[in-house]
């Protein structure tokens, strides 16, 4: 069968514009930064960028005129001298004004091209948005941890916008790989980023070549019309076979190129040590983790099982990350009903009695947000080892680990529709429907749901509440 596939467009996965109720408008100019080692550090990053965007900008255009594109590229320096003063309120809309003018199609010329000169402005750009924006005290945690957990010269992949920029703007130089290399899983399918990390890494580390990119389509789009003619499709993967081959679209059907073309990365580079902060489930890594504090380690050999040790660590480490966050209350024997009860109090009536957590992190929607799905990840993973031991006590042990981390995970962020659909999963695996029903029934009375995503959860319950029926006609 044939495949078809555009390379050059716009691939881009969880980048906000600035938005999530995070923003400080009154906050202007570098005096809003209150860290004086974080401003050096920020200032530092956005020279390296702008130093960066010129050389990319040259590139482009010379790549553009071998191609006969008739394309003019944004004037990026405003944006860059905007970063120079703090001027956060014009970098904001310079960034969003081209984020929303980029074209993904070469025959649109009254847009801008989709180049290697888009990376250093929404690295910046998503810099900013986490340093000042959100908060830059857990922005420097986050950051701090994932920065001095990782081994120098290592490759580590950064999934979300935090996983990527936070970390990309704290490092002492990502051109430089100073102290490790640092990319993104959820941009490899995009040629023009591929081509960016060339020009940072050269013949450092292997990046995928455009060769490699189209076997990677290739293979995906063979494996999934074998699934599509089995109607063994994942949820949410829209594969289509008309005249012109086969089609795959939609954001399952990129990341399961990117998670190719990941492993490829993965595979060519034996020399490093790779560590991953995750945004979307890569299958194929699954036996290769281990928790590695926020994020994970892939280790060079699937694990057979996750030791005591490993998983003694993880448990102790995010106990102890989640106690200045919503206070330290929160233990192996803490029951679905007080974690509920926790956030019906804290998160949807703002009462604060008794509370020995951090306010801020609570009315902060892009951290407790994040921390949150760092913690569901990590669950996510215990839960597949459940599933996939064919020991009684080994699933047990990785049920009880999961449980424990998506109520903590939970907690962090009891709004998060990532976070409710994972853990009820987990439950419904363990016939707990009435537990099920209290997260998704907490989750519906927060404040903090979003308009899009309330109506899903409002299904959601609805679906669990004739499931609970239905067992008991049954019972009956």
């Amino acid at each position: 069968m044939k495949t078809t596939a555009k390379w050059r467009g716009l691939i881009t996965l969880g980048v906000g514009l600035f938005a999530g109720g995070c923003a400080r408008e009154s906050s202007t100019g570098w005096e809003s930064v209150k860290n004086p080692g974080v401003v050096a550090q920020l200032k530092s990053f956005v020279a390296e960028k702008e130093s960066q965007e010129s050389k990319l900008v040259g590139a482009d255009e010379k790549d553009y005129a071998k191609e006969n594109f008739k394309f003019k590229l944004p004037d990026f320096q405003p944006f860059f001298a905007a970063a120079r003063k703090g001027d956060w309120q014009t970098v904001s809309n310079l960034w969003e004004e081209m984020e929303e003018h980029v074209s993904d199609s070469t025959e649109n010329t009254n847009k801008y091209p989709h180049g290697m000169w888009l990376q250093p402005v929404r690295e910046t750009g998503g810099a900013i948005k986490a340093f000042v924006y959100a908060d830059e005290k857990y922005s420097k945690i986050f950051g701090d941890d994932i920065i001095q957990s990782i081994s120098p010269g290592s490759i580590y992949f950064g999934g979300s916008d935090p996983g990527r920029f936070v970390v990309t703007a704290m490092c002492k130089s990502q051109v430089d790989a100073d102290p490790f290399f640092v990319l993104t899983q959820n941009q490899l399918v995009d040629s023009t980023y591929l081509q960016y990390l060339r020009s940072m890494y050269g013949e450092r580390i292997y990046v995928p070549t455009a060769d490699d990119l189209q076997e990677c389509f290739q293979d995906y789009t063979e494996d999934a019309y074998r699934r599509f003619k089995g109607n063994q499709l994942k949820p949410g993967e829209d594969v289509k076979v008309t005249e012109r081959g086969i089609q795959a679209s939609g954001l399952v059907a990129v990341m399961g190129v990117n998670a190719l073309l990941a492993k490829v990365v993965f595979e060519k580079n034996t020399n490093r040590e790779f560590y991953i902060e995750e945004s979307f489930p890569l299958d194929w890594m699954y036996p290769y983790l281990e928790p590695h504090g926020l994020i994970f380690k892939l280790n060079r050999q699937p694990l057979s099982k996750l030791s005591d040790e490993i998983v003694r660590r993880d448990h102790d480490y995010w106990t102890n990350c989640v106690a200045p966050m919503i206070g330290g209350w929160l233990n192996d024997d803490t029951t679905i009903e007080e974690v509920a009860a926790f956030a019906e109090k804290v998160y949807a009536r703002q009462d604060f009695g008794g509370f020995t957590g951090d306010p801020h992190f609570v009315w902060n929607a892009y951290w407790h947000s994040t921390f949150s799905t760092e913690r569901c990840a990590i669950a996510e993973l215990y839960a597949w080892r459940a599933e996939h031991t064919g020991s009684d006590s080994e699933k047990k042990r990785m049920q009880n680990e999961a449980d424990f981390a998506f109520r903590q995970g939970w907690a962090l962020c009891p709004a998060s529709v990532e976070t409710i659909y994972r853990y009820v999963n987990l439950l419904l695996s363990e016939n707990r429907v009435s537990d099920a029903i209290l997260v998704v029934e907490t989750a519906v009375k927060m404040p903090q749901m979003n308009d899009h995503d309330a109506p899903q959860v409002r299904v959601l319950l609805k679906q669990l509440e004739q499931m609970q029926q239905q067992q008991s006609k049954k019972q009956v």
